[in-house]
């Protein structure tokens, strides 16, 4: 395909995909149980984690022991959604928190967690970090009975399966939901008289415990811990579930821990933190070996080597100290952005782009440059730096990427759902490299991006550069099924269940 052609293809999109073309994850989850000041906690903590999430934030804290759980949540990010005030009025010692990205379900404030339910059970509130594949079906069998839905998320059927009276005590019903539920789920569950963790069979999604003056803490990412100065403990491992209450913590594994172990890598590569940890490996010495590894499989005479801020950094570090090529942080990132901003008029061209990022001209003018990014998925905003290092008096422009290409869409929680979405689905290197205006492009290897990380492919999900999907999904999978179906899927009976054994009454 010509680069005019290509050019018509990933630029059918409008300003405000360009300015949000990375990648995104679902959620940041974050739980205090035992601590007084449990909410003001959980409000570090989600502070900690607002990488994960920028569209809604929500606490639900407690004092335990029968009091009512109390929720307050808000769409924009943590600091716009709390203050001293609100903090005041969340009072106990246990809390869950919850920062949002939506992968299903639309950005609204009915769709912000944590979502607190009141029950035949007792007050429930949950906070999740994947997606589930099976959601829509489960949804259609529940409201075949009668269930009635206030959100549009998938969090909210795991609710109604705990809802449900025939399962015995809550520990059973949770397990029984689990046993139901398929895809990727990280979950924290606050009940009147406990916390609970939970991370599915594959374990998709990080999940971790810590400790504070005799407090559990759990978080999506241990770089919380670190500013709360709690103790990290230990992962919870996958198909776990983890139960605190004033008696301590007790384990329950699921029935089918023998499920593949299915990580997603790509929270080393670009998620995660640099100062994070996941599964014994630090995000930031993992980042640099990616760049060492890229150094090696795509050398290229260059005079200065320029990360793509932030998740770029450490990658471009580890790339210039193995190819001795001197780095320079040309690319200046604006951290002030919130979620909205007006819109500009044709006389500032590629705003969506420079807003973010800005060039220091003379770090590269005259110079043949290495830019190193963590991932390209529909290369509009690849090409648009490409541009400006070219405006700039770059002589030559090398790309080098720190994960391979990505070509097939992800069911598990990242927000590139459609293979059209995805440059490197049908476009070859060379038609990547035209369109971008590149004089060079380079990809890391799939081995090279498993090695990087220390642990062998068996503990990974690879799915979107693989197309092996560790779990299956329905083909007409996507983020507004729930949505959809209102008015696209016909209704399911309850005469109509496919398998009785299943059957929720």
């Amino acid at each position: 395909m010509l680069a005019a052609e290509m050019l018509t293809t990933c630029q059918g999109q409008d300003d405000a995909v360009i300015a949000g073309e990375r990648p995104r994850d679902h959620c940041g989850l974050f739980g205090v149980f035992g601590h007084p000041d449990a909410a003001l906690l959980t409000y570090y903590g989600l502070y900690a984690l607002q990488h994960r999430g920028q569209e809604s934030a929500g606490i639900v804290a407690s004092e335990g022991d029968g009091e009512p759980l109390r929720r307050h949540t808000g769409m924009g990010l943590v600091s716009q959604v709390f203050d001293d005030a609100i903090l005041r009025t969340l009072k106990g010692s246990r809390a869950i928190g919850h920062v949002r990205y939506s992968t299903t379900g639309s950005s609204s404030p009915k769709n912000a967690q944590p979502i607190l339910v009141d029950c035949s059970r007792g007050q429930i509130a949950i906070a999740h970090n994947g997606n589930l594949v099976n959601a829509n079906i489960l949804r259609d069998e529940l409201e075949a009975y009668g269930s009635i839905f206030q959100t549009t998320v998938d969090s909210e059927i795991i609710l109604h399966l705990m809802a449900q009276p025939r399962h015995g005590d809550r520990e059973n019903t949770l397990l029984h939901a689990l046993g139901r539920i398929r895809g990727a789920y990280s979950l924290v569950i606050m009940g009147e008289n406990e916390i609970i963790g939970v991370r599915d069979p594959q374990g998709f999604r990080p999940l971790s415990i810590g400790m504070l003056n005799g407090a559990y803490i759990l978080s999506s990412e241990t770089c919380a811990f670190d500013l709360i100065h709690a103790k990290f403990v230990r992962d919870v491992d996958p198909a776990e579930v983890v139960i605190i209450s004033k008696n301590g913590l007790r384990s329950v594994k699921m029935e089918h821990p023998e499920a593949r172990k299915a990580l997603c890598i790509f929270e080393y590569v670009y998620f995660a933190r640099p100062d994070s940890s996941l599964e014994g490996r630090t995000v930031a010495h993992v980042r640099m070996e990616l760049g060492r590894l890229l150094a090696r499989e795509h050398r290229v005479d260059a005079d200065v080597v320029v990360p793509v801020p932030d998740s770029g950094n450490y990658c471009a570090l580890g790339y210039s100290e193995e190819s001795k090529i001197p780095i320079a942080f040309a690319f200046v990132r604006n951290h002030y952005i919130g979620r909205t901003f007006l819109q500009p008029t044709q006389l500032i061209r590629d705003f969506n782009v420079r807003v973010k990022l800005n060039l220091i001209q003379t770090a590269v003018a005259g110079k043949r440059v290495v830019v190193v990014d963590d991932s390209i998925v529909r290369g509009t905003t690849a090409r648009a730096r490409v541009i400006n290092l070219r405006e700039a008096g770059a002589r030559e422009v090398h790309v080098r990427v720190s994960c391979p290409p990505h070509r097939h869409p992800c069911h598990y929680g990242i927000d590139f759902p459609t293979s059209k979405e995805l440059i490197a689905s049908s476009h070859s290197m060379e038609e990547i490299k035209t369109y971008l205006g590149a004089d060079s492009i380079g990809y890391l290897s799939l081995d090279g991006m498993v090695r990087a990380t220390g642990h062998p492919p068996s503990r990974f999900c690879t799915a979107c550069y693989t197309g092996d999907y560790p779990v299956p999904f329905e083909s007409d999978l996507d983020k507004f099924i729930m949505e959809k179906r209102r008015t696209q899927r016909p209704a399911l009976t309850a005469d109509v269940v496919e398998d009785p054994q299943q059957r929720l009454l």
